[in-house]
């Protein structure tokens, strides 16, 4: 499969046009995708969209779920981490 090129906080990586942003971010060695209220990190845990903990900005949306949403070609994804 063609990679694709997306962003991730201003960095520009090549993925693999059929996997998740979530997926993307571990790649790119992301570790957390948010803060809490607390300051903890926090990163995907379920997978499927229940734990709502893998949230960041895509294109200018805030809350979107990582592990929910599929890469795109020039995707902006935003991590608060």
């Amino acid at each position: 499969m063609n990679p694709i090129t997306l962003h991730i906080n201003g960095l520009a990586l090549q993925v693999a046009a059929d996997i998740t942003v979530a997926a993307a971010l571990a790649q790119a060695g992301l570790g957390a995708t948010r803060r809490s209220e607390s300051g903890q990190p926090r990163a995907a845990f379920c997978g499927m969209g229940v734990c709502q903990e893998c949230r960041v900005q895509i294109d200018g949306i805030k809350h979107r779920l990582a592990c929910l949403t599929a890469v795109a070609e020039g995707m902006q994804i935003v991590s608060a981490a």
